[in-house]
């Protein structure tokens, strides 16, 4: 069978192209998952589902649930989908998506255990991979601060390669409301800084990581503000061992997420 969208002057591939614009999908409160690993993990929020013909033969157990919860799917042109992309060589599948993130109350109220907040944080790669970093070590949210890059920004989500649609997360949150949100349920805040007054090993040493723990991680290129530093019971900082001038913003997160884990779990 031929693909039933050819023309990329369809209304779909004209949405598509709108979704590539901060205002509009905020508006609209949709956005683009691609990849076969994205639209698998978006089931529960997908609106729509465009497919080329070769990649709806290589996924078809992913068209197939998407059926059952009676997602439309649309097989498309290579051109189609190409235009709908955002990358540079395209997967062949695409979805369109519900927004997802939920209010900071709801999280507040669910008493989360573990919660990475990102301060400040302006690349989505770096967005995207703290979320998957946060997925990876069992947090029970993941909190984007006003100041911080749009959640559904094309290259966030692929960053989070599938962890966006994993736990819940809260967007649009002032850094002063999310710290003392946070702090009010019970949950310990500290701040990820490489110049904090605190070693993460000597946090690990005096038990103190066992508790509820609120992470705050800010922009990789000039770090947390001396005013979000302040809303923090304490700063820490990864002890560098080696030779290493510091680490970037994802691995930090990583180590710090799993340092609490690891310390929650053998509580």
């Amino acid at each position: 069978m031929p693909p039933e969208l050819t023309s990329l002057r369809s209304p779909r591939v004209t949405t598509a192209r709108k979704l590539g614009k901060r205002s509009f999908r905020g508006k609209e409160r949709r956005f683009l998952a691609e990849g076969p690993q994205a639209v698998r993990e978006a089931l529960e929020h997908l609106v729509e589902v465009y497919v080329t013909p070769e990649a709806a033969e290589r996924h078809a157990d992913i068209l197939a649930a998407a059926r059952a919860a009676r997602v439309p799917v649309l097989t498309a042109s290579d051109e189609v989908i190409a235009e709908m992309s955002d990358t540079v060589t395209p997967q062949g599948i695409v979805a369109l998506c519900r927004f997802l993130d939920r209010p900071f109350a709801e999280i507040l109220a669910a008493r989360p255990r573990l919660v990475a907040v990102l301060a400040h944080v302006r690349d989505p790669g770096n967005a995207g991979t703290v979320l998957r970093c946060a997925d990876a070590a069992g947090a029970d949210a993941v909190v984007l601060t006003d100041a911080s890059v749009d959640l559904y920004n094309p290259k966030a989500v692929r960053a989070s390669a599938g962890s966006l649609f994993h736990l819940p997360v809260a967007v649009g949150v002032p850094v002063e409301e999310a710290a003392r949100g946070l702090a009010g349920a019970g949950v310990r805040v500290l701040a990820a800084d490489g110049a904090g007054e605190q070693d993460l090993d000597d946090e690990l040493d005096a038990g103190t990581m066992a508790a509820p723990t609120a992470w705050v991680f800010g922009n990789e290129a000039w770090g947390l503000p001396k005013e979000t530093r302040a809303l923090a019971d304490a700063v820490v900082r990864v002890p560098i061992h080696g030779r290493a001038e510091s680490l970037n913003l994802a691995t930090a997160a990583a180590v710090c997420l799993y340092a609490s884990a690891r310390a929650q779990r053998v509580r």
